[in-house]
């Protein structure tokens, strides 16, 4: 079932730094996928607040290794390694994974960012690593879905600061992009996916619905990318790759505190 990106989509992530696709996953697949973030305790225990500087704060967990479950399986499929080489240009391996929750009528901002203004401090000397945004729950501007800058990758890195508990984009720079560039919200159902590049400036607003909105991601950095210095994140790691079939087949299977959670208050 792994997906083979059309030229199309490969020339939109050029041009743009992002590709959707809808439906990627199936109805199992995405079963499996619910079925750990509800019963999987652990990452809830090991959720870390971020504060966005407005006084409200996001929800996140993030691990390093991508483990043996239904998470796992994702991070390690043959559908989103294969997608992320191909648009990397070669071998790539799991950087992190992580899960954002925003709880219904909460959950902060995640302030306009770059990943690789987090990455850029890590020792990754080339913005070769992008991130899979995998919606667990509908994701609406009113639950507070991802939005990003269609083109801003073209940009560079842009300049980044502390705000809140988070690294946030220069917002000068950024509110003269936002007057150039389309703002594109990742509006989706359980099963869409994003691949978006580590230089797209992106955000997403509180959550004001009834409705918690749930978005993991998997980010992956290029072989050849190894980062230059020890971090929280690893060096390069051979992914052991799965069928995609192992999404679904692991459901039931969760990692628990086996997972290797990142301590409260490191970069992402």
């Amino acid at each position: 079932m792994s997906v083979v990106l059309t030229a199309p989509d490969i020339k939109g992530f050029e041009r743009d730094g992002y590709v959707i696709k809808r439906s990627l996953l199936t109805a199992g697949q995405v079963a499996a996928l619910q079925d750990t973030l509800v019963n999987d305790v652990a990452l809830r225990r090991r959720t870390d607040g971020r504060r966005d500087g407005d006084g409200e704060s996001v929800e996140i967990a993030l691990w390093n290794e991508p483990g043996e479950d239904s998470f796992g399986a994702l991070a390690r499929s043959e559908l989103l390694v294969g997608a992320a080489a191909t648009l990397l240009g070669g071998e790539v391996y799991h950087y992190h994974s992580k899960l954002n929750t925003k709880r219904p009528g909460a959950g902060g901002t995640w302030v306009w960012h770059q990943d690789y203004g987090y990455w850029y401090d890590n020792g990754c000397l080339f913005p070769d690593l992008l991130s899979v945004a995998v919606a667990l729950s509908p994701m609406s501007a009113a639950n507070g879905c991802l939005k990003l800058l269609a083109g801003s990758h073209r940009a560079g890195r842009v300049r980044h600061l502390r705000i809140g508990d988070q690294t946030g984009a220069d917002p000068e720079r950024v509110a003269a992009l936002e007057d150039r560039l389309n703002t594109v919200a990742f509006e989706a159902e359980p099963g869409d996916v994003m691949l978006f590049h580590c230089n797209v400036l992106h955000t997403s607003a509180p959550n004001r619905s009834d409705h918690s909105r749930e978005l993991l991601l998997v980010a992956y950095n290029a072989r050849h990318n190894d980062p230059v210095k020890e971090h929280h994140h690893p060096g390069y790691t051979p992914i052991e790759m799965l069928a995609d079939e192992e999404i679904e087949a692991r459901a039931g299977r969760y990692d628990g505190e086996q997972r290797t959670f990142m301590a409260p208050g490191a970069d992402v």
